[in-house]
């Protein structure tokens, strides 16, 4: 089973040696489908170098708030003999798509000196018998796994380690300082302490807490409608939708979706049903427009279109977080809705 790792609390580190056993080879790279910014790396032709590999995938917060950092390990440390290859292995049938993911770097602005391997269909994952997003691991420059880290956070400790395996491979003048991120917008990093709201599939195959009425549970085409109250992290689909394992579609202008969450940031992964096409929709916060509470996506009105797949931002709350009842009602139909996900 693959999950997406949340948090991790690390020990303070310092600048005596980290103990980094040997967990493995550097598994092939052969299975990456295309390469951008970069020719195709191997194993063999990285030795020498420190390799840092990060799976990830573009609709994915976890990931997403992560790229800072790498994104500042690679500038800093790329001319000490670094290589960060970024491995984007997908979670739904969107990421698959080479033309979806190369828009997703460039927006993310994921490129050089990261090297992007398009893994889609897992040859690299399964190769690194990975089962997390995000994951890292640090490779030294005799191609032996040294360290990992599942999920977000112990950004100190991880960039100790690639100062360590650099130092290890003969580099001089390697910096004790560490990088300072200013993230910002969706890269942000969470409210860890006011989050109450776990990430929540639409789809049948890892749904929970399902409260919708009038419709089956699990599957197919249904009419549904949304209980008289929804109790924390309970969510209700209102319409004419189709549920299948990943997703559920909209047939039919009006439909909502609405989550009761305790959260600063709710975002949901939405893609228009039809390539190419766009949906509009409008949020609300307890039935009113969002105000202050807007996020990056929609305006304060809660106006906003879905035009492409990937995550949207829809709410940032400001301080103090309470619970919200969150609705968002498309004015088209043909909206396509995967997961809802929290900061």
């Amino acid at each position: 089973m693959t999950v997406h790792a949340g948090e991790k609390v690390a020990s303070s580190p310092t600048v005596s040696a980290i103990e980094l056993p040997r967990e493995g080879k550097f598994p092939s790279l052969d299975g990456a489908v295309a390469w951008l910014h970069s020719p195709p790396l191997t194993p063999q032709g990285l030795r020498g170098r420190v390799v840092l590999v990060d799976f990830w995938t573009y609709s994915c917060i976890n990931s997403i708030r992560q790229l800072p950092y790498i994104r500042a390990w690679a500038r800093k440390y790329s001319s000490q003999g670094l290589v960060v290859i970024g491995v984007h292995a997908p979670e739904f049938a969107f990421e698959r798509n080479i033309d979806n993911v190369t828009r997703a770097v460039d927006a993310l602005r994921f490129g050089e000196p990261v090297a992007t391997a398009v893994d889609s269909r897992h040859a690299v994952w399964l190769a690194f018998n990975n089962e997390y997003w995000p994951a890292l691991y640090f490779i030294d420059a005799k191609g032996q796994i040294r360290h990992h880290v599942f999920g977000e956070g112990e950004y100190d400790t991880s960039e100790r380690v690639i100062q360590q395996l650099l130092a290890e491979a003969g580099a001089t003048n390697v910096s004790r300082d560490l990088v300072a991120v200013d993230a910002r917008g969706v890269e942000a990093a969470p409210d860890w302490q006011d989050m109450q709201s776990p990430e929540t599939y639409i789809g049948s195959e890892r749904r929970a807490n399902f409260a919708s009425t009038g419709a089956g549970l699990f599957s197919g085409r249904s009419h549904f409608a949304a209980p008289d109250r929804l109790t924390l992290n309970h969510w209700a689909l209102v319409g004419d939708w189709s549920v299948g394992k990943q997703s559920a579609v909209l047939h039919e202008a009006g439909g909502h979706i609405a989550y009761r969450f305790h959260a600063r940031d709710l975002h949901l992964v939405m893609a228009p049903a039809t390539v190419g096409a766009s949906v509009r929709f409008r949020v609300t916060l307890d039935g009113k427009p969002p105000a202050a509470a807007h996020g990056l996506d929609v305006d304060e009105q809660g106006i906003g279109t879905l035009s492409e797949p990937r995550m949207y931002q829809l709410i940032r709350q400001p301080m103090p977080v309470s619970d919200r009842v969150f609705d968002i009602e498309f004015l088209d139909p043909g909206a396509e809705a995967f997961v809802f996900t929290f900061g």
